[in-house]
């Protein structure tokens, strides 16, 4: 057809082989898996990856923003395909949204198929199998051995949201606790939760009322034990809202956007009982760190924590839009009937990737696979530490790693560093991410899948830049 004829003539390499639209079609029908390897040959954005970045900025909001100058046609593991050809390794797996990879074979057929069945009829007015399923699988998955109850969403900002009418119509209060250097989303009420006024906050208030915001235990930048800094945020929550005023805290157990920030060991532990003792809802917001990403399928396992309600999405479903939030059976029945849904959530395409998904993630033992690349990462990063003064702190779990910069001898925040080495890195076709409130962070993120060959020459480039540019 004519416009099959058009993406083969877009997709065709420097040379004027198609062979990057070969790789794509082969790729997408299930084809071989794509080459684990970086192969660079344009500049980075090459000709056609110019050419729709023109076409971009013409056609799209000025205000939705873009890191990699290039487009891709493929993605596996640990590699991403642009249109001029170029294989770069993917250390971002689309902001933990990968873990199982990009195009997971069982995730794949499991699309497929439903695609082929019916794509969408909406849960609220004809029900399906796969959403009540993937219910079943979060319930029996999240932490805890209590009742729980399920339902699904498309995103995290929804997930979050809902989090917070649940619990406001199970206590019967409004306020909510929220934390320093934390990110729920970019909805009215997500905003209001999240710390960061640039660039998810900034000319778009005022935001969402009853939103209360106190410090976290924040390791490189408090030395304090994790208990005192709850004692002394605890204390203010009493004086300054009441206890019994309180309907949630909400908080991730490792912070994602606001750089990586994993609470001191004791904080989280010691607000969870402040919570339980006075009736307020305790909320895991485990959407970056979900399924597997820290080396256990949720990151409040790392300290025992059973969070009232938990929201997820991000991983759980190999890159769909999906998202879901789970608690217990008598929080999640509080609401009155009609109160949660939307038109497309639980869409029946996501929850057979969200299946098949979790599937994947059991089978390939992905827990393993993540504590295996912190290991990895850890020891690189560190020897990194000792040669290059401006590394402040290595921290994370898992496959969810960060380093921050400092300038050397002080502990200022070091972003334009940071920018540099991130930069250095994408021209050299190795995809970083940034992060943290003060911009200098470099996150590294990559699929729970990538080969330890791929890592390592990922870091081989990451320790360049280092070096390229101290």
């Amino acid at each position: 057809t004519k416009r099959t004829s058009e993406a083969a003539t877009l997709l065709t390499d420097h040379s004027g082989r198609n062979g990057v639209y070969s790789l794509l079609m082969s790729h997408a029908t299930g084809g071989p898996s794509l080459p684990q390897e970086r192969k660079i040959v344009t500049a980075i954005p090459g000709p056609k990856s110019e050419a729709l970045l023109a076409r971009r900025q013409a056609a799209v909001s000025a205000g939705v923003s873009g890191m990699m100058p290039v487009f891709a046609v493929a993605a596996g593991d640990g590699v991403i395909v642009d249109v001029d050809g170029n294989s770069l390794i993917d250390m971002g797996a689309g902001i933990a949204v990968t873990n199982v990879g990009n195009s997971a074979p069982k995730v794949v057929a499991a699309v497929q198929s439903q695609v082929a069945a019916f794509t969408h009829t909406c849960f609220m007015v004809t029900p399906y199998e796969g959403y009540v399923e993937v219910c079943e699988k979060l319930n029996e998955l999240t932490p805890g051995d209590h009742a729980k109850k399920s339902a699904l969403f498309n995103s995290g900002a929804e997930a979050v949201e809902n989090a917070v009418k649940v619990a406001r119509a199970y206590t019967k209060r409004q306020a909510v606790v929220v934390f320093e250097h934390g990110y729920h989303g970019r909805t009215n009420m997500t905003m209001a939760m999240t710390a960061k006024n640039m660039p998810y906050k900034h000319s778009f208030g005022p935001f969402a009322s009853e939103v209360y915001r106190f410090p976290v235990a924040y390791p490189f930048r408090d030395a304090r034990p994790g208990a005192e800094v709850a004692a002394s945020v605890i204390s203010r929550i009493d004086k300054e809202l009441g206890a019994s005023n309180v309907a949630a805290i909400v908080i991730e157990p490792i912070q994602g956007e606001g750089g990586f920030i994993a609470p001191t060991p004791g904080f989280m532990p010691a607000i969870v009982e402040f919570a339980r003792a006075h009736g307020i809802v305790f909320v895991a917001d485990e959407i970056q760190t979900g399924f597997c990403r820290t080396g256990q399928w949720f990151a409040c396992e790392h300290e025992g924590i059973v969070p009232d309600l938990i929201t997820t999405a991000k991983g759980i479903a190999g890159g769909l839009p999906l998202a879901a939030l789970t608690g217990r059976a008598e929080i999640m029945d509080s609401v009155h009937v009609g109160g949660l849904g939307g038109t497309y959530g639980g869409n029946p395409v996501a929850c057979a990737a969200a299946l098949a998904s979790i599937e994947t993630m059991a089978e390939l033992d992905l827990i393993s696979k993540a504590q295996a690349i912190e290991s990895i990462m850890y020891e690189r990063l560190t020897k990194m530490k000792a040669k290059f003064h401006a590394i402040g702190d290595i921290r994370g779990r898992g496959a969810m790693i960060a380093v921050e910069l400092i300038k050397p001898g002080t502990m200022d925040p070091n972003p334009e560093l940071t920018g540099a080495v991130a930069k250095g890195c994408h021209a050299a076709g190795v995809v970083v991410l940034t992060a943290g409130t003060y911009g200098n962070v470099l996150r590294f993120l990559p699929a729970l899948t990538m080969p330890h060959h791929l890592l390592h020459e990922a870091l081989d480039e990451i320790e360049a830049q280092f070096s390229a540019h101290s």
